[in-house]
């Protein structure tokens, strides 16, 4: 999973990405201080790998893994090329998700280039572009396409749909509310369109917003309200706590998330919510060789699941051998969730479920 971290000059996105990959990022106190977009890639952490680790002492342990990509800050007619808007629609081009760092706290010492705090016109600003891009995008689509009507009339379909679409765009509306079937969806999502791709807003609000209370501040409010009418997604953030925590010790790290009173760091709670808004689960696998976890869109049966491990998984599937990670947790042991007729056999039409502790039979 690639996540892609846009924002307008000055939100806090490098603090942000630095903050929640550990890694180095350019910051500073004017706009577009990132140039070439910043890369981490981060472990999803997971207890249940623990569990199973501590259980198999294996030789290798591998998480899931999520790559963050911090991109250029974007501004008024990027999608014309102005400020760096070019090099920030192609790299947000190959990002599964956005996620959108809007500033929610005013501080005259950090530059905005709108002059002032203000939510709903920096989302507006960022929204605008992208449908701006693929507004330019479907226009060329929709030539092609024209063209090569005059011989196949199988195109005059996808023409239908692709206006529809740019009618859509055209009254400033993103493509992933556009209602339409599933089967044009998934035709209009192989385009590389940038407003179809799943959004989350990180309202990055200061400290004293963490400390009063999330609903005291009102630019997080008017986010919130946007944001509920999109459906979006929405992760309140203050990116220089996370900052400050990431220089802790794990010791003084949970002192002080206690006394902020945040169960969960930015970054647990920021990889619950891009696993929600793109529907994936994982399930694991375990032994002592490795210990694994293995990320699958909701709903993907257990042929596709074990494909995910190696082709000839799915080619030749027999069965999936699964028990719930929470039996086998309360059970402590393979031998004793046997014994109780908690490991499944499911067959070719089974639905993973999250958590489930799998072995594949196959034969090719």
């Amino acid at each position: 999973m690639k996540l892609g971290i846009v924002g307008l000059p000055n939100v806090g996105k490098s603090t942000l990405f630095s903050a929640i990959t550990a890694a180095p990022a350019e910051m500073a106190n004017y706009p577009f201080c990132t140039i070439e977009p910043n890369v981490g890639v981060i472990s999803v952490p997971d207890s249940r790998l623990d569990f199973l680790s501590e259980m198999y002492n294996p030789k290798k342990y591998t998480p899931a893994y999520i790559e963050f990509v911090d991109i250029a800050g974007l501004v008024r007619g990027a999608s014309k090329g102005e400020g760096l808007g070019n090099k920030f629609l192609s790299n947000i081009r190959a990002t599964n998700a956005i996620v959108h760092v809007v500033r929610c706290f005013d501080d005259p010492n950090i530059i905005h280039v709108e002059d002032g705090c203000d939510p709903a016109r920096d989302m507006e600003i960022i929204n605008l572009e992208l449908v701006l891009s693929d507004m330019e995008l479907i226009e060329r689509r929709i030539d092609r396409a024209g063209k090569a009507a005059k011989g196949d009339k199988r195109f005059l379909a996808e023409i239908e749909v692709l206006k529809r679409l740019s009618t859509h765009l055209n009254e400033g509306l993103p493509a992933r509310s556009f209602n339409a079937p599933p089967d044009e969806l998934e035709f209009l999502r192989a385009l590389d369109l940038l407003s179809i791709k799943p959004i989350i807003y990180a309202a990055n609000v200061d400290e004293d917003t963490f400390a009063s209370g999330i609903d005291t501040n009102p630019h997080y409010s008017t986010l919130l309200k946007i944001a509920s009418a999109e459906g979006a997604e929405v992760l309140p953030i203050c990116a220089k706590l996370e900052h400050e925590i990431l220089e802790l010790s794990d010791e003084e790290k949970a002192e002080f998330m206690s006394e902020l009173g945040l169960v969960e760091s930015g970054l647990s709670r920021l990889i619950s919510v891009s696993y929600r808004l793109l529907g994936l689960i994982s399930f694991l696998t375990c032994g002592p060789d490795e210990v694994r976890a293995w990320t699958i869109t909701a709903g993907t049966k257990a042929p596709q699941a074990a494909g995910k491990i190696h082709s000839d998984f799915e080619r030749g599937f027999i069965r999936a051998e699964i028990v719930a990670f929470s039996d086998l947790e309360a059970c402590g042991t393979m031998v004793a969730c046997r014994e109780r007729g908690l490991i499944r056999s499911e067959g070719k039409d089974y639905v993973m479920k999250d958590g489930d502790v799998t072995l594949f039979r196959f034969n090719v």
